[in-house]
């Protein structure tokens, strides 16, 4: 690719035009999208107006955004040319990425992969703090990540923790959340213990199915291999040659933070992920996460990843809302 001068439109708003030019057509088509979708989206992302004409791709923009859109162009093509398919979720959030930092190398990050050991399946972090909360998972005993909803915390923990069980690095995979209603009262629910705490446990197995086929994942759970349970269940068990997934932390109290946090073994190791800012315990009540973030600041073998809603790989609309929340509950009433 080759970039154009700067050249100002002569607009009394002051805005310049860059033109970048492709040399093959394959990389010029995965950059582009299907019908020009990936350039809306980078066009909307950094307020520019993104136009193509053959091999030719022009932005048009105040400086410092075309400067922004130019290199995460750049660097969309980089990643393409390692034959990485480039899908609309991708170029969204290296979107938010580089107008987060435009200093940010995106090839690294999408090369950056976690083998599940499913066939060739293979998750990569899709910002830099998912990255370092992976290799933080890698290198420690203990994670804690931390931040709001849709930043990949449980889902990474979930591929990290296969990926260990498959490579037979643990022998066992405990995955737990605790039993606290969202605000909401849900009444009397049927059924014996296990299908009384199901619901709450339900998002541990979406992103269990979604990342191992369902016939082995059935089967890794009848033989207890993989076993979801509530907070509750841990109490008086020593969790050794297992990785411990604790999700939704900030629902826990202090003593049920302590309680688990006590419970790893030899050979095993554990992640906690929580939303500080979605706490649903009664008011008044301290959260376990809070308190143990406290509690454990400087602790060798412990690591603490936060994330922000520039971290966010739901719905691009999930990252503002999650903006207007924050910004509304600083706001003075």
């Amino acid at each position: 690719m080759k970039r154009s001068d700067f050249v100002a439109t002569g607009d009394p708003d002051g805005t310049v035009r860059c033109t970048l030019s492709y040399e093959s057509a394959d990389t010029l088509r995965e950059v582009v999208g299907e019908l020009g979708k990936h350039l809306k989206m980078v066009g909307k992302a950094l307020s520019v107006e993104i136009s193509q004409r053959g091999q030719e791709v022009t932005i048009v923009g105040t400086r410092a955004n075309v400067e922004k859109t130019a290199i995460l162009l750049e660097q969309l093509e980089a990643i393409a040319q390692t034959g990485y398919h480039l899908h609309g979720k991708d170029v969204n959030q290296a979107a938010r990425v580089i107008v987060a930092d435009p200093s940010t190398d995106l090839v690294a990050l999408f090369s950056d992969t976690i083998h599940v050991g499913v066939g060739n399946r293979r998750i990569h972090p899709r910002s830099v703090q998912q990255r370092v909360y992976v290799n933080a998972i890698k290198k420690n005993e203990l994670v804690f990540g931390v931040g709001p909803a849709g930043t990949g915390k449980t889902y990474l923990a979930m591929a990290m923790a296969l990926g260990f069980l498959f490579r037979n690095e643990v022998k066992r995979i405990i995955i737990s959340r605790p039993a606290v209603e969202a605000g909401e009262k849900l009444g009397f629910l049927p059924g014996d213990m296990v299908e009384k705490v199901d619901p709450y446990l339900r998002p541990m197995y979406d992103a269990l199915f979604d990342l191992v086929e369902s016939d082995r994942a059935t089967r890794l759970l009848d033989k207890g291999i993989i076993e979801v349970a509530p907070i509750a269940f841990m109490r008086g068990r020593t969790l050794a040659d297992a990785f411990v997934i604790l999700d939704e932390a900030q629902n826990t109290t202090k003593a049920q933070m302590k309680m688990f946090l006590t419970r790893l073994g030899v050979s095993s190791r554990a992640v906690v992920t929580g939303d500080i800012s979605q706490i649903d315990l009664p008011s008044g009540q301290q959260s376990g996460l809070a308190h143990a973030l406290d509690v454990l600041s400087g602790v060798d073998g412990i690591d603490v990843t936060r994330f922000s809603d520039v971290d966010v790989v739901r719905h691009p609309l999930v990252a503002k809302i999650i903006k207007a929340y924050a910004k509304a509950e600083n706001e003075p009433s």
